[in-house]
């Protein structure tokens, strides 16, 4: 019998979020979560009561200090999700975190464009081998219009030009537009296209997971506008990474105090 959406094993992805500081990472993580169910609360960095800055330091400041891990599921997914560190000063937390990633989530704010640290972020991400979803974050901050004929356009050639040219818009109405950028990335993809007049979602998944395809998915994390969106996308496009009979590691514990300063 064929696996319908109730019977079909879930994937184990583990995924993380990074960003430049102040691009709205703990807010989609905090989205994300209420979304999914797993809080039943959505809190704000403003009003020190996120989820996952739990530390009295991470609050009053209004940054991530260190990577946090929660757990969610969405459609045929259950998702670990690591929350990293933003801000320069503790990156070395954050490339701690890179080293056990499935996929990550780099997340950009619409007008603030790729910094400095996000092209550190990617060539990190490169270096890793990791696949990545972008989520283009608050675009609350602009009128439609503004949107899809300005800010998008543009924040969508500096990404092409800054980071890579295979970041695609997967949030778009125009199909046909979409599966022509998807075939201008991959022969194969190409191919298909020219046969079919699509490109099906086990050839998207792989392209993915390759690196020959980046999806960019725009959205508000602080209105929820547009994470719904993305997690069904990530449910769809991302593959259970498939490890070895003979698999170990090395598990460390680390307790931080929470009387704890930095």
């Amino acid at each position: 019998m064929d696996d319908t959406s109730e019977h079909k094993p879930k994937k184990q992805i583990c995924t993380g979020l990074l960003a430049h500081v102040d691009a709205g990472k703990t807010t989609l993580s905090e989205g994300m979560l209420f979304l999914s169910g797993s809080i039943r609360t959505l809190g704000r960095v403003d009003s020190q009561n996120t989820f996952l800055d739990m530390y009295e330091p991470e609050r009053a400041r209004g940054i991530t200090i260190f990577s946090k891990q929660a757990v969610c599921s969405w459609k045929n997914v259950d998702i670990s999700l690591l929350d990293t560190p933003g801000h320069v000063d503790f990156s070395a937390e954050m490339e701690r975190t890179l080293q056990v990633l499935d996929y990550a989530v780099l997340i950009i704010g619409i007008t603030d464009g790729v910094q400095g640290h996000t092209q550190t972020l990617w060539r990190l991400l490169k270096q890793y081998h990791i696949p990545v979803f972008l989520f283009i974050n608050k675009t609350d901050r602009l009128q439609q219009d503004e949107l899809e004929q300005i800010h998008k356009p543009a924040l969508l050639a500096q990404l092409h030009a800054q980071l890579d040219g295979s970041c695609v818009d997967f949030s778009g109405s125009d199909e046909e537009a979409f599966y022509d950028a998807l075939a201008m990335c991959s022969e194969e993809a190409m191919e298909q296209f020219l046969e079919h007049d699509c490109v099906q979602t086990d050839r998207i998944q792989n392209m993915i997971l390759r690196r020959e395809v980046f999806p960019c998915y725009f959205g508000s994390a602080l209105r929820l506008t547009g994470v719904e969106e993305f997690l069904d996308g990530f449910a769809r496009y991302t593959k259970e990474p498939q490890y070895p009979q003979q698999f170990a590691a090395k598990v460390f514990k680390i307790a931080r105090d929470e009387k704890e300063t930095v």
